[in-house]
């Protein structure tokens, strides 16, 4: 499956974005999708992740409350949105798809990434 990212860009704090990830691929109703994102300097982390049937998401804690995933697997795309965005969310964010996880090893493939960035 082959992943691709979109809707990053250069926001104040306290914007909204909507990132897409969308797959190609006739299986993308039974592909868990994870968000993750790096930050200069450091490790990749994990954001989110949804089920191949949404039945199931997980977020980490410091973006409870303000991201959500969702997709729609008529259109092959899992969306984060994210609300009242800080400059510590500034990174490259990335999909991937595989084991519904919140590791990089549960996933196998993985998007080129897009960039947000969330000025003070």
């Amino acid at each position: 499956v082959q992943l691709v990212e979109s809707g990053g860009g250069l926001v104040q704090a306290g914007a909204s974005l909507r990132l897409a990830c969308t797959a190609s691929g006739r299986t993308f109703n039974r592909i868990n999708i994870g968000w993750f994102r790096q930050a200069p300097g450091k490790e990749r982390e994990f954001v989110a992740a949804i089920s191949f049937n949404a039945y199931s998401t997980y977020y980490r804690n410091s973006v409870k409350g303000r991201f959500t995933i969702s997709r729609d697997n008529t259109k092959n795309t899992v969306y984060l949105q994210m609300n009242s965005l800080k400059p510590e969310d500034t990174a490259m964010y990335y999909c991937a798809a595989g084991a519904f996880g919140i590791t990089e090893s549960s996933y196998d493939h993985w998007g080129q990434g897009t960039q947000v960035t969330v000025s003070s």
